[in-house]
């Protein structure tokens, strides 16, 4: 197997891109690190940091000072000697900061009505510690391109991609999304780009309902501030959050919707996301029909 140093800069940039592809984000030592080992003896140096000196360095009793002391005196003294130490090493409980569920949507609603403009909007974001998913998150990916063309393209939540980069759409995703939109005589900076979502969760995990409760009044705001006239979603969880119900993509995709969302009265049609026809690109004709019906929406408006 061929060692990194062995590899031109550019094999090993290809390497690289593989990898945070297939979403490899931790790369392993060189030499096998027993991480067991190293938090028992990290425990152990936390725990002998909290005993009194004295349970530390105990003095000698008078069972030590006499030997002819009978056996079970002796021991009743080491038990008496050793108990405070294990109380010490017993680690306290860190206090809790969660906030919980029911303050924090009333937190965010908060928030997010009190922006007038998404400027403010996203500035009231970025100051949001209310969600757990922020904590796990690079970056807080919020909307990107011109809200002024009043057409929304949202997706789910940022990827690696996204998260790095702090935009929404990004990497190989981004590239297909752009000859997406391209086809149609579109572009991002045309557009409003977002998603649902705007952290990563850990794992690229689907959020809880408690988390999208929490990230929902952001988006509400978001699109009340733009008034978009169409939406373009990508992707079961963006569809299943505008429609309603457990369908799938296939079964929700393609068909205009008029919907009424945060004060809004708009029309959404649905359609694959890039990162479901870069795993399977026989549905890129799928996509080039709901975009094809997209477009005659927008030309006839």
């Amino acid at each position: 197997m061929n060692a990194a140093k062995d590899l031109d800069p550019s094999e090993l940039a290809a390497l690289l891109h593989f990898y945070a592809d297939s979403g490899v984000e931790w790369l392993v030592e060189d030499e096998p690190v027993d991480r067991f080992a190293q938090f028992a003896a990290q425990k152990a140096a936390q725990a002998d940091a909290r005993m009194p000196a004295t349970a530390r360095q105990p003095q000698p009793t008078q069972d030590e000072q006499n030997p002819t002391s009978r056996t079970g005196e002796a021991a009743a003294s080491s038990k008496k000697r050793t108990a405070p130490a294990a109380r010490s090493a017993a680690p306290a409980s860190p206090p809790s900061v969660a906030v919980p569920d029911g303050e924090a949507v009333a937190a965010a609603r908060f928030a997010a009505e009190s922006a007038r403009s998404l400027s403010e909007l996203r500035t009231a974001l970025e100051a949001f510690n209310g969600c757990n998913l922020k904590n796990g998150a690079r970056s807080t990916v919020f909307a990107s391109g011109d809200p002024a063309s009043r057409i929304m393209v949202i997706g789910p939540m940022p990827n690696a991609d996204d998260d790095r980069d702090g935009i929404p759409f990004s990497g190989r995703q981004g590239q297909l999304l752009d000859r997406m939109l391209g086809a149609i005589g579109l572009s991002r900076e045309a557009v409003l780009l977002t998603n649902v979502i705007p952290w990563r969760p850990p794992g690229n995990r689907m959020p809880s309902q408690a988390e999208l409760d929490i990230c929902r009044p952001f988006l509400e705001r978001q699109v009340a501030l733009a008034e978009p006239k169409f939406l373009l979603l990508l992707g079961n969880f963006p569809a299943r959050f505008f429609f309603g119900g457990n369908g799938t993509i296939h079964s929700m995709r393609g068909e205009w919707r008029d919907i009424a969302f945060a004060g809004i009265d708009t029309a959404a049609v649905a359609t694959l996301h890039p990162q479901e026809l870069l795993a399977a690109p026989a549905n890129k004709a799928l996509a080039w029909r709901d975009l094809l019906t997209f477009k005659m929406r927008l030309s006839a408006s």
